[in-house]
């Protein structure tokens, strides 16, 4: 069976599309920074795919840890490889989101690190097992936010903006992955509350409806990019 490794999956995006994956048979490695919701929402893919006998290895910690990043591929390979690395783990540097004349330095630190150096880091731990997959493919969650100017987004879009452009520089270097920037957009997430957290986000959409734009690029595997999610929706 496939192999994916996918990182913020005890909620959210990382674990809708971990269900979905699971639900088609692939084996997953997953993480996240607290163990007891990490386990939870393990159990709860071992059932989705229970029907495939799908093995769900899920390791707590943070992707800045190097050690814990090396773990990770370590557990992938233990599996049976790597055929997909999906970096969707993030914070937003700053909770809620403010202007930048007031955004903590620290803060912008830590988005970059999470959001990009860390990132970076599982690939390069990663890149010989996906070399070896006949359909290794790396996603990199993206943000509307990196492509436009929108007030108090500006670190985080930045540390987007710096993922997106990192994942374009990588499709040029691997021409045998496939790397996909992808913007989810709009999605009722605990990271947008804690973005915005006055605002009402009773209309935006479940993760699991964006699910399907991902599973059409698995599907299709159209070359290496940057994609958004609604109009890959639309275009169904």
């Amino acid at each position: 069976m496939p192999v994916a490794l996918i990182t913020g999956a005890s909620k959210g995006f990382g674990k809708a599309l971990a269900a979905a994956l699971a639900a088609r048979g692939w084996d997953l490695v997953v993480d996240a920074r607290s163990a007891d919701a990490l386990e939870k929402g393990a159990e709860e893919l071992r059932t989705y795919g229970a029907a495939h006998g799908t093995r769900v290895v899920a390791l707590p910690g943070s992707v800045t840890d190097a050690w814990h990043r090396s773990a990770l591929v370590a557990a992938a390979r233990d599996v049976g490889g790597l055929d997909l690395l999906v970096n969707n783990a993030s914070v937003l540097g700053a909770e809620p989101l403010v202007r930048l004349e007031q955004h903590d330095l620290g803060g912008l630190r830590e988005a970059l690190e999470t959001n990009v150096v860390a990132p970076l880091g599982l690939i390069q731990e990663a890149l010989p097992l996906l070399r070896e997959s006949a359909a290794g493919t790396v996603i990199a969650l993206s943000s509307d936010a990196a492509a436009e100017a929108y007030e108090t987004w500006g670190g985080y879009g930045a540390a987007k903006a710096a993922l997106d452009h990192l994942a374009a520089v990588l499709a040029v270097e691997e021409p045998d992955l496939r790397v996909w920037a992808v913007d989810p957009g709009d999605m009722r997430t605990d990271l947008y509350r804690a973005a915005v957290p006055l605002d009402d986000d009773s209309g935006r959409p479940e993760p699991e409806t964006v699910v399907p734009a991902f599973l059409r690029l698995l599907d299709e595997r159209p070359a290496s990019g940057r994609y958004a999610a609604p109009a890959l929706l639309e275009a169904r």
